[in-house]
């Protein structure tokens, strides 16, 4: 087959990027359509893309125009988070294989229509959580499949990472964060953290989320930092920014196993995914990038923790993930230390050979419906909120 054409809908930070790192760097791919609201970013992708040796693309400020068979093979929907569900429907109602980028859905009636939709077409969909291929991850998961870590009995995760810029320079850099963060009360960004912990724990393979309860900080962060940096604009210091500063999700697993991820982006830190995975036999945690194995230790060794501390290191020949053995060797290329160039080359294949995709539309929904689940359990306290069961709906 020849090189795939591929559209891209949403130019942004996050889609400007994978253009430029990802795409035109891939020997499999053609760029030949690419799209977003704003004509400045559609005319420099397009430059990007001629002075990388291909041809002009289809251009269009409509996204609509470009689902179409006969200017693309793939679509990859990178736009801002309230519009991702009815672009990939449109998508897969067109017949045309989607890759979507991540974020939290604005309602779990969406969760329900892409469920429905992809089952009504089954055009292919992958969700693109670039976390799930993290060299670490790979590692703790090849773990995990071996025992290594003896029974799995609970994991931890977060998104913590500084964003105040971010969101309160929404207005100029034309970022959607900043309408969430004054509107919305939630984990908004749950799936860089519960991807991998959804893999390591086998949800949607034989187990699920059941159920989850959620509490959020008060909320002064972004408002401290509008102050300090931003106290010309008005609107902003003027405003109520609803989202908690510290977002906590309790998620409870229909095997018994329970999960704790965390929203932090709002205060000064520095950025960690806090990926942690405990057992019956050991455990992980990224915040030291530490193995602690039972066998491993003496009798009293778990007392002597700090020399441990950094030291997975030492494990990654005997447990490193076949995927990262082979990218190695071949060489890592594109962005997010790699991630990147693994999550999409995946779905480039997949699209090719017609192999189901390894993160599907039921991934997808799980993930996502976090978010307004989260908003719902904050609304009430705390309380305990169901999660649907996505792959048995009826």
């Amino acid at each position: 087959m020849e090189k795939l054409k591929v559209g891209v809908i949403g130019l942004g930070q996050r889609g400007s990027m994978l253009l430029k790192d990802t795409f035109l760097t891939n020997s499999n791919v053609v760029v030949t359509a690419v799209c977003d609201l704003y004509e400045d970013r559609v005319e420099e992708a397009a430059k990007n893309i001629v002075e990388a040796g291909f041809e002009m693309p289809f251009k269009t400020l409509r996204y609509e125009e470009l689902v179409d068979k006969n200017k693309v093979d793939c679509i990859i929907v990178s736009a801002s988070w309230d519009v991702h569900i009815e672009m990939v429907i449109k998508c897969l109602e067109a017949g045309i294989p989607c890759g979507c980028e991540v974020g939290g859905v604005e309602s779990i009636e969406e969760c329900f229509e892409l469920v429905k939709t992809y089952e009504r077409t089954k055009t292919p969909f992958m969700f693109m959580e670039n976390c799930c291929y993290g060299r670490r991850e790979m590692m703790v998961l090849n773990m995990v499949k071996q025992g290594i870590f003896g029974e799995i009995v609970h994991c931890k995760g977060g998104y913590h990472h500084d964003l105040r810029h971010e969101v309160t320079y929404g207005k100029e850099l034309r970022h959607y964060r900043l309408n969430e963060y004054l509107t919305r009360n939630c984990e908004n960004y749950p799936t860089h953290e519960i991807g991998p912990i959804a893999q390591v724990l086998d949800i949607n393979r034989g187990n699920r989320f059941v159920s989850l309860s959620s509490i959020a900080s008060k909320s002064v962060g972004m408002h401290e930092y509008v102050m300090a940096k931003k106290a010309d604009d008005k609107e902003l210091v003027n405003a109520e920014f609803a989202q908690g500063d510290v977002v906590t999700t309790m998620i409870k697993c229909e095997r018994g196993e329970t999960i704790v991820i965390t929203l932090d982006t709002s205060l000064p830190r520095f950025y960690s995914r806090g990926f942690t995975v405990q057992g019956t036999k050991g455990m992980y945690e990224e915040a030291t990038d530490s193995v602690y194995l039972e066998s491993d230790m003496g009798d009293s060794e778990h007392w002597v923790w700090k020399p441990n501390w950094g030291n997975a290191e030492k494990y990654i020949d005997k447990y490193e993930h076949n995927v990262w053995r082979k990218y190695i060797e071949d060489g890592v290329q594109a962005g997010h230390d790699g991630m990147d160039y693994l999550v999409y080359n995946t779905f480039f294949e997949h699209v090719k050979s017609g192999e189901p995709m390894p993160i599907d539309v039921y991934d997808a929904a799980a993930w996502m419906c976090i978010t307004p689940l989260s908003e719902k359990s904050i609304k009430a306290g705390g309380a305990p909120v169901e999660v649907p069961d996505f792959k048995n709906l009826k």
